[in-house]
Parts: C-alpha cells; sequence; structure tokens
C-alpha cells in the first residue's frame, strides 16, 4: 500500500525555471559519476610513482568497479522505499567523502580503501538520476531529456582523460579526487532546494537478507572476471571456488527474491518482455562495448604511438557519434512516440562499426578510424538511453528504481564480463601473432604487452614494424569477436515489443513547449 503525502504534492515543482535548475543539478551529478570512471586511468602511472604499490595500481579501478555494480540494485529499491531525493543526497554525500579521502590518501592500501567507499555513493548517482527523470517526465517526453544525459555520458569519456592528463601535469594527481567537491557541493545544494517529489509511504521495508546475498554474490563474480586469468588461472581452485560461491549466493538470492513481501529485484519484471529484452539488450551491450572502446584506445596508443591525451582525442568522432544520436532519437522520440526503430537501427549500426573497425592497420588512414569509430558512436547512442526509456515506461512508478537499477545492473555486469572476456582473447591472439611473425632470435619480445610501450618503441624499425602489425592483427580478431554479440543484441531489438509511451501533462511540459521540436502529449 502506498500514500501520497499531500503536502509534498502541493510543493511539486511548476514552470521551466524550476526544471532548469533541476535539470542543472542532475546533468552535474551524472558528470560526476561518469567522469570519475574515465579520469582516473591516466594518472595511475603518477599516483604509483607517489605512492608506491605498482602491483596494486588495478585496485584503485577495481575497488570503485566492485562496490558501485553491487550497490546499483540497492540504491534504486532503497530511493523505492525512503524517497528519490533523500536517497539521491545520501549517494553524493558518500560519493564526496569517498572522494576527499581518495585525494588525502597516504599510500595505497588508503588509496584502494576509498576508492571502494567512492564507488558505494558512485553507484547510486547514475541510476538515481535516470529513476528522478522518470517522476518527473511522462515517457514520451522523457526520451528528449535523457538524450542529453546520454550526451553527459560521452561527453565525460572526452573530458576525463583530458581532465586527468591535465590535473596530473599541472597541479596533482590528487585534484582528480578534490574536483569532484565543489561540482558535487553544487549538485547536493541545488538538489536540496529546487527538487520536490511527492514522498511515498510504503508499507513494506528494504530487503537486508536478500542485500546480504546479492552484494557478496556480485563482488564474488566480479572478482572472477578480474583474478580470471592474470591473478590466478581460470581453472585455479581459486577461480572455482569464488565462481561457486558466487552461483551459491546468487541461486539463493533469487529463491529468496521469490518469497520475500518486499524483494530487492522483483522477479516479476522478467514475467514483463520489455524488461526481459531491454535487460539482455543491455547486458550485450556492456559486453561488446568491452570489445571496442577500450581495445580502440589500445590502438591509439599502442599502433599509431598517440600520448594518452592524444588518444582521447582523437576518439571524438566516436563521442560525436554517440552523443549526436543520444539526442536525435530523444527527440524523434519526443514527436513519434516510436522508439523500438532506434535499438533495432542502433545495433545494426554498432554491429557494423566494429566490422570497420576490424579492417584497422597500421597504416590505416585517420579519417578512416574516424569514420569507423563514428559509426560504432552512433550506433550505442541510438541504442542505450532507449532501455532505461521503455523499461521506465513498462513498470509501475512505486519500481521505478528497482527497474531503472536493474537494467543499469545488467549492462554493468555485462561490461565486467567483457573486459575479462575480450581480455582474454586479445592476450591469446597478441602472443600467438607474435610467436608466428617475430624471426628467429627475438623471442623474447613475444613477452610484450600493452603496458611496455616504451620497450616497443627502442626495437629496431623492422622488429618494431612486426610487433605493431601483430598488434593491429590482434585488434582484428578482438573487434570480430565482439560483433556477434551485438548482431544478438540485434534479434533482441527486433522482437521487442511496441508499447505506447505514456503521455501526460507534468512540469516538464512547459519547458518542452520551449524547445526547438515541439513535443506531442497524449
Amino acid at each position: 500500500m502506498t500514500e501520497t503525502t499531500p503536502a509534498a504534492d502541493a510543493a511539486a515543482p511548476e514552470g521551466p525555471a524550476h526544471l532548469r535548475w533541476i535539470f542543472g543539478a542532475l546533468m552535474l551529478t551524472m558528470l560526476l559519476a561518469s567522469l570519475d570512471q574515465t579520469i582516473v586511468s591516466t594518472a595511475l602511472p603518477t599516483i604509483t610513482s607517489d605512492l608506491g604499490g605498482l602491483n596494486e595500481l588495478s585496485w584503485v579501478v577495481t575497488a570503485y568497479l566492485l562496490t558501485s555494480t553491487a550497490s546499483t540494485p540497492l540504491w534504486g529499491k532503497i530511493s523505492d522505499v525512503v524517497g528519490r531525493k533523500s536517497t539521491l543526497q545520501t549517494a553524493v554525500g558518500i560519493f564526496l567523502v569517498g572522494s576527499a579521502l581518495a585525494g588525502a590518501s597516504q599510500n595505497m592500501a588508503q588509496l584502494i580503501t576509498f576508492r571502494g567507499v567512492q564507488g558505494l555513493g558512485g553507484g547510486g548517482l547514475m541510476v538515481l538520476v535516470l529513476a528522478v527523470i522518470g517522476d518527473l517526465i511522462p515517457p514520451r517526453e522523457r526520451g528528449r531529456y535523457q538524450g542529453l544525459f546520454g550526451a553527459v555520458f560521452g561527453l565525460s569519456s572526452i573530458a576525463g582523460p583530458l581532465l586527468g592528463g591535465f590535473f596530473t601535469q599541472s597541479m596533482s594527481w590528487r585534484w582528480i579526487f578534490y574536483i569532484n567537491l565543489p561540482l558535487g557541493v553544487v549538485a547536493f545544494l541545488v538538489i536540496g532546494a529546487v527538487l520536490h517529489l511527492p514522498v511515498h509511504h510504503e508499507k513494506r521495508v528494504i530487503d537486508w537478507v536478500g542485500a546480504s546475498l546479492l552484494v557478496p554474490g556480485v563482488t564474488m563474480l566480479l572478482l572472477v572476471t578480474v583474478w580470471g586469468g592474470n591473478q590466478y588461472a581460470w581453472l585455479s581452485p581459486q577461480i572455482l571456488g569464488l565462481g561457486a560461491a558466487s552461483l551459491l549466493l546468487l541461486v539463493w538470492f533469487v529463491l529468496h527474491e521469490m518469497r520475500t513481501e518486499a524483494p530487492i529485484v522483483d522477479m516479476g519484471l522478467f514475467r514483463i518482455p520489455v524488461f526481459r529484452i531491454s535487460a539482455g539488450i543491455g547486458f550485450m551491450i556492456g559486453f561488446a562495448m568491452m570489445g571496442s572502446i577500450v581495445y580502440l584506445s589500445i590502438y591509439m596508443q599502442v599502433v599509431r604511438g598517440a600520448s594518452p591525451t592524444a588518444a582521447g582525442l582523437q576518439l571524438l568522432p566516436m563521442m560525436a557519434g554517440m552523443m549526436s544520436m543520444s539526442i536525435g532519437s530523444g527527440q524523434i522520440i519526443a514527436r513519434t512516440g516510436q522508439y523500438k526503430k532506434f535499438p533495432v537501427m542502433g545495433t545494426v549500426l554498432a554491429t557494423l562499426g566494429l566490422v570497420l573497425l576490424s579492417r584497422l592497420q597500421v597504416a590505416t588512414p585517420y579519417w578512416q578510424l574516424a569514420i569507423y569509430s563514428f559509426v560504432l558512436g552512433a550506433g550505442l547512442g541510438a541504442t542505450m538511453q532507449v532501455l532505461t526509456l521503455v523499461v521506465q515506461n513498462s513498470v509501475e512508478r512505486k519500481d521505478m528504481g528497482a527497474a531503472t537499477s536493474a537494467v543499469t545492473f545488467f549492462r554493468a555486469i555485462g561490461s565486467s564480463w567483457g573486459t575479462a572476456f575480450f581480455g582474454a582473447v586479445w592476450s591469446a591472439r597478441l602472443t600467438a601473432e607474435l610467436a608466428a611473425s617475430l624471426p628467429a632470435g627475438s623471442a623474447g619480445v613475444g613477452g610484450l604487452t600493452t603496458d611496455s610501450m616504451m620497450q616497443i618503441h627502442a626495437l629496431p624499425a623492422a622488429i618494431q614494424q612486426t610487433v605493431l602489425e601483430a598488434f593491429a592483427r590482434a585488434m582484428h580478431t578482438t573487434f570480430l569477436v565482439a560483433a556477434p554479440f551485438l548482431a544478438v543484441a540485434f534479434h533482441m531489438a527486433l522482437a521487442m515489443p511496441k508499447v505506447t509511451l505514456r503521455g501526460a501533462h507534468s512540469p516538464a511540459s512547459a519547458l518542452a513547449e520551449e524547445a526547438p521540436v515541439p513535443v506531442v502529449i497524449d
């Protein structure tokens, strides 16, 4: 049973002015969440030089990944129970505390711990922003605004490495964390001042038993993907033990959720075709992206010899494709109410983009690379935001947070699995290519990895060219292996039901009427 506080309804914002403030704060919050996933990478070598602990370098990224992914479903459910505004402010607060502590870290153990704290808050930022949009904007209009937030995500993918390099070289690596503080404080205060949503008093409690099963189960599953093939062999007792324990906890979690009155993840969601298909597409998109964006950056730096900053700039065409299609699809959905064609078209374009990228050579001109990466970005931009939109349209308002976090969670799990899978594919192919290509007497070069660019550049010209060609051919295989997963997502998109997007008058209506493209409201 749900009650709505009348005072809260009366306090709901009216008119475009409030919404501009609200959406400004939400976009700033989204920027915090997405920027933190990209800004750290360029500073890692400097961090290890300052704090030591080179062997623990990967944990600076992994700690954030573990806590943010594992906590995502919890944030959505908590917001459904206690309210979206207070939950979002709590997530922002935890993220800022983690950022401040990470910036002040004196050793690697502290930095890794505080990155985990930061990830705990970060796991709620993106999903809660999307849930708030779902509260404020009817689905018919929502695509327009979610497209803008998709553009923020694309922008952060470029700005992150550039800002990370700037802070590291000009100020201190600590500012990659401190920069979050003024931005986050502004977002926190504006959300507190202008975001007024109806307060729903749920006659149920949070399922802490389910949480105690889900969080360690997901964490162990992610550790399998992080450690497998790196710290431990895939068939080692450690990896097999973690996998078995994760499977046991997650099966127990599902059985528990089917019996409890207030589940964190309502298993009934999987009976909704739109949710089931959107979650599957999201998983495949997240999985395949790790076979594209990550290794495209490696191609830029290793094969083309670009610096991390230059590599980020050279990825601008992909981000331009992502941003233009994300915004454009939202505008068209707002006008027509039709959404199915975008994931269908998007998965086709993304698949084509991966196939084109599999043709990259050492001497491929940049203009070709730019076109190929633009096609991939356009496909991703046309698909990703639509999935959240249609899922939110298919559930009741009281389940908005749980459904949004669930579909986001599947994409995050796909990304984690994709990282491990394509890492294994790329490494195996590179080893084989180097062994087959290097002349006799240079077998020691076969131990090269993407971390040894200085060593590659120090090789004799003939051997260096051979190594770079081997890197390029390893990329071919990686991109080609990623393509079938997006082809599967295309077939899922074809099966997605056409559901009428709900339209209603809302505070967003006035703002939408001032936008360049008119909005048709049912």
